[in-house]
């Protein structure tokens, strides 16, 4: 196998620093949580009934990872650029059609999370039944900070909050998650076979908004750590 020859280089394996250790943990998927806050699934206009619903999901690309404390540039095609804060849940042992009781032992550990989205371009495609893909599969919009090891921890409860230029924007607690996450990591796996390297986004809180070229975006959750980026001028 050593000698396949590529027409060009293949992508670099994407990556993201691990607290506390000079090996990098590879990134293999990112799985999103679609409204797991009630007040941020009454913001976007579409309340969550737990007793009559089940998560839903959606995913971008590895390619669209980068680190906490870079700049991105403002995206094209877009007029409502909009940050969402997350935990993020790093997987570390593979995991298909777990129970909820066993969902923990797949955790590797944390991060926090920015899902960066075209929001005008989301809201379009939701109105007309398209995917979601131009408003949410964007160009460096996965903003993940350093993995946090914490194997078989499940996080229940701890305060989630996002300031754009110092403003406090985003703020809520863990604990308000509508599907908590060893319900996600369950539920997720009875569609696919989680394996070390993936991510789970597990949903934004009520506040979001846009953000514009200049802006200096800041998180935090309680217990895990912080994240930071920074909106540049327009590519």
């Amino acid at each position: 196998m050593n000698d396949i020859r590529y027409l060009w280089t293949p992508p670099a394996i994407q990556s993201l620093p691990v607290r506390g250790s000079d090996v990098r943990l590879p990134i293999n998927r990112l799985f999103f949580v679609g409204r797991n806050y009630h007040a941020h699934a009454e913001e976007m206009g579409i309340p969550v009934d737990k007793a009559t619903s089940r998560p839903f999901y959606f995913t971008k690309s590895p390619h669209t990872l980068v680190e906490s404390g870079s700049t991105v540039a403002y995206p094209p095609e877009t007029a409502d650029y909009h940050h969402e804060m997350e935990l993020v849940v790093a997987i570390g042992a593979p995991c298909f059609r777990a129970t909820e009781a066993d969902a923990a032992a797949a955790i590797y550990g944390y991060a926090c999370g920015l899902d960066m989205t075209r929001r005008d371009l989301q809201l379009v495609a939701r109105k007309t039944s398209k995917p979601w893909d131009l408003g949410k599969d964007v160009e460096q919009s996965s903003v993940v900070s350093e993995i946090v090891p914490m194997v078989g921890e499940v996080i229940g409860k701890g305060a989630i909050e996002l300031r754009v230029n110092g403003e406090v924007r985003q703020k809520s607690d863990i604990g308000m998650l509508i599907w908590d996450i060893r319900e996600v990591i369950a539920d997720l796996s009875r569609f696919y076979h989680l394996q070390p390297g993936d991510l789970i986004f597990t949903g934004t809180p009520e506040g979001v908004g846009a953000v514009v070229a200049g802006d200096r975006i800041e998180g935090s959750v309680e217990g895990v750590g912080s994240i930071a980026l920074d909106i540049g001028p327009a590519a």
